[in-house]
């Protein structure tokens, strides 16, 4: 029995306010470096990336301040709940995505936590240039036109 395309099955955690507060311009799927701990915490659907972000230091690209807690049946050797993790990208992504940060001031966002057809944990990460207010209304204005026309059609369709 094959999943449907598109399911929410493997999903762990979303970052809805990105697209709010960034032109998301070219995205990249990256794999994390993670602890067994870490995984068992991801696999009870338990992550938090609203307030992360993605950094290139020293030749890598890390998540910073990804909240994953601690997982229950974890003893001492429990992971840290916010330490940087790497993620793990080809060479050219990496050159990319710093090169874009440092010459044309761009942002690394994560978009979503998610685990692959393959059962392994994938981070969605997004090249994005920061919105200004009179972009953020204009989303703002779309997406309740959006909804109203849902409701109209709903309701007189």
């Amino acid at each position: 029995m094959s999943k449907a395309r598109g399911s929410n099955d493997g999903l762990v955690a979303v970052n809805r306010r990105a697209k709010f507060d960034y032109e998301i311009e070219d995205t990249f799927e990256a794999g994390l470096q993670l602890t067994g701990t870490e995984v068992k915490t991801l696999r009870q659907g338990k992550a938090n990336i609203a307030e992360a972000y993605v950094s290139p230091e020293k030749g890598a690209v890390y998540l910073i301040n990804a909240d994953f807690p601690p997982y229950e049946a974890g003893n001492r050797f429990n992971h840290e709940p916010r330490r940087p993790r790497k993620l793990l990208l080809h060479k050219k992504e990496i050159d990319k995505l710093s090169g874009s940060v440092q010459r044309e001031g761009r942002t690394i966002v994560p978009l979503k936590l998610y685990f692959n057809e393959r059962g392994i944990a994938k981070l969605l990460i997004g090249l994005a240039k920061g919105k200004k207010a009179v972009d953020k209304r204009e989303t703002k204005k779309e997406r309740d036109w959006q909804r109203s026309k849902q409701r109209i059609l709903k309701t007189y369709g």
